[in-house]
This record gives C-alpha cells, structure tokens and sequence, in this order.
C-alpha cells in the first residue's frame, strides 16, 4: 500500500473512531435510575421534620424554613402568599401564635428524575378564640417539593 492509499483511506477511520468516542461517552454519561423508595422517604422525612419543627419552633419558623425561595401558598379565600418571607409575615399572626398544626401525607408521588415530588393528605389546626373556646379546623392540603441544590427538600406550593 503506498502513501497515497493510506491517506484515503485514514479519514474514514478517524471519522469512525471519533463516533464511537461519542457514541461511549453518550452511552456512559450519567443517566442514573432514580430510586423513587428512597426519594418518597426523603418526602416523607421532610414532612416529619417540617411538623416536627412547627411544634417545636412555631408555625412562621417553620413554614418559613422549609419554604423554597420562590415557593407560594394559598390560604383564605384564595389568595397568594409568595416568598420565604410574605410566608414567614402570614404565619406571624396572633393565631398562629397560639394555634397548633399536625397533618401526614396519605399519598407521596416522585418525579422520575427525583428532583421534584408531591404530597396530599389531611391536616388538623387547633387554637382558641376570643373567648377562650377551642376551634378546630380540618383540611386537606397539597404540597410540592422541590429537591435543592443541597440535596435537601423545600416546598414550592402547598
């Protein structure tokens, strides 16, 4: 084979070998499969420890902690609450001062990627009023999450 021969027939081959870098690297970049078991617990911690810390530390703090930086309620009469700290404001209420909150998630769902999951299920508040009488107020609430950067959970909505 002479040079010019060889010359020809080189291109086509670096040409092949440079797909089959690409089509490795494309085969072996990361495309891991989610345990979503482990994520629905991860939730489900972060539920706990998001009750937890409103008994412990009170409403505002709470809700306020495990906010995500853009994340939006919705409470009376439809209206939006934005932000960690319009959250933080809203819960600053003499009611919530006094009110106690439990709730548990009967349905906890994951996104295939992991990074985002819902959760629904029924709440209980509790406080007094004016005069001293017990109230009670029952519910369902609806959660979202948001995995952070950090590999903690912040809700988005609820």
């Amino acid at each position: 084979m002479d040079f010019t021969t060889l010359s020809k027939i080189q291109p086509p081959m670096k040409l092949i070998t440079f797909f089959v870098f690409v089509f490795m690297f494309i085969s072996c970049a990361e495309n891991k499969t989610i345990d979503t078991t482990i994520v629905k617990k991860e939730i489900a911690d972060a539920e706990k420890a998001f009750e937890t810390m409103a008994k412990e530390k009170g409403i505002a703090e709470a809700f306020a902690y495990y906010a995500d930086s853009n994340a939006v309620i919705m409470r009376r009469n439809d209206t939006l609450i934005m932000g960690k700290e319009g959250i933080r404001r809203f819960y600053s209420d003499d009611f919530y001062k006094t009110a106690s909150v439990t709730w548990s998630p009967d349905f906890i769902d994951v996104a295939e990627n992991g990074d985002m999951a819902y959760t629904y299920g029924k709440y209980l508040w509790q406080s007094k009023d004016s005069t001293g009488k017990p109230i009670e107020l029952r519910g369902v609430f609806h959660t979202v999450w948001k995995k952070q950067k950090d590999g903690s959970w912040r809700y988005v909505w609820d």
